[in-house]
């Protein structure tokens, strides 16, 4: 089994931090870790699940006690061998353990059992109750249905339950590669009266197109001819919501520049506005070259003195 990770650590807090100090600490690095703010997924994943845990009052207390918030990975302590009545009545005679016989017997009365509901001499402790397995499904959606959202049937087979279930699940505007919805008790059943697991949709974005994504980054490559590339021009660019721009290429642009376009990328999720359109310069030399090109280049060799080459120089 491998170890849980220490959550204080994780958000930089110490263990006597207050639940206040936990939300600070939590909202401060979710906001530079954030895939939409162009932080790292998997640090992100790993500061939620840190807060999911110590958020939660019942969570805190079974972590801090058992180094786990899992309550299926709880060692069950059982009888442990060999039973002392002596000791489990607190002496010889039974009279103070559990409070003195006249407990255990009220105990019975109420249908409890002589030593609680949660005993049974024949099997050891009462099975506990277990939460169903949270279960993932793959969502392969196009570019376009990422950046402006959209609703799709989905039809899932859940491993212990009968029959399969079709749900409709909303895309938003923005929607990001690996992004995950969740459908609260739509996943495993759970087991010994235990709720059941929920069913997370993961999105799977196609970029085999114009365009691709980084967060609410949209990214793509324009190409342009050696002329536009060393004299300068104005290009128009196709920008996801449709529309189109007019981009200005400096005059001396080398291969692969990025130039951006402001607020032209997708809707972020969380937050307020979009991510930019950055676009990569693609400089095309031509595989061949008419008389008058040739002649003209051959002038231009003739006219420049600088060298591209740094150990020339």
């Amino acid at each position: 089994m491998a170890a849980t990770p220490d959550y204080y650590q994780i958000l930089g807090v110490p263990r006597t931090a207050t639940a206040a100090e936990i939300k600070k600490a939590f909202r401060k690095l979710a906001r530079t870790h954030h895939p939409d703010a162009g932080g790292d997924e998997a640090k992100f994943k790993e500061i939620n699940e840190a807060y999911e845990v110590l958020s939660d009052d019942k969570k805190r207390e079974l972590y801090d006690q058992y180094g786990t918030a899992n309550e299926n990975q709880i060692p069950s302590q059982g009888w442990g061998g060999a039973v002392d009545f002596g000791d489990i009545f607190g002496g010889a005679g039974g009279g103070a353990g559990f409070g003195g016989w006249a407990d255990i017997l009220e105990s019975i009365r109420h249908g409890e059992g002589a030593f609680g509901g949660n005993w049974d001499f024949g099997q050891g402790r009462t099975p506990r109750p277990q939460k169903g397995q949270d279960m993932n499904v793959t969502l392969n959606i196009t570019f376009d249905e990422a950046f402006n959202g959209a609703e799709k049937r989905v039809t899932v087979r859940v491993p212990g339950r009968q029959e399969s279930e079709t749900l409709t699940v909303k895309i938003p505007a923005g929607a990001v590669d690996g992004g995950r919805m969740r459908f609260k008790g739509k996943g495993a059943p759970g087991a010994n009266g235990g709720e059941d697991g929920d069913l997370l949709i993961v999105t799977k974005i196609d970029e085999g197109g114009l365009y691709r994504r980084k967060g609410a980054d949209v990214l793509m490559d324009v190409p342009v001819s050696f002329a536009e590339a060393a004299l300068g021009a104005k290009v128009t660019v196709p920008t996801p919501d449709g529309k189109k721009v007019r981009v200005t290429i400096p005059a001396g642009t080398q291969d692969d520049t990025v130039l951006t376009v402001r607020g032209k990328g997708a809707p972020k999720v969380k937050g307020e506005g979009s991510g930019d359109l950055k676009i990569a310069v693609k400089v095309k030399v031509p595989a061949q070259l008419n008389d008058a090109q040739t002649e003209a280049l051959k002038a231009f060799m003739e006219a420049s003195d600088e060298s591209v080459r740094s150990w020339e120089s």
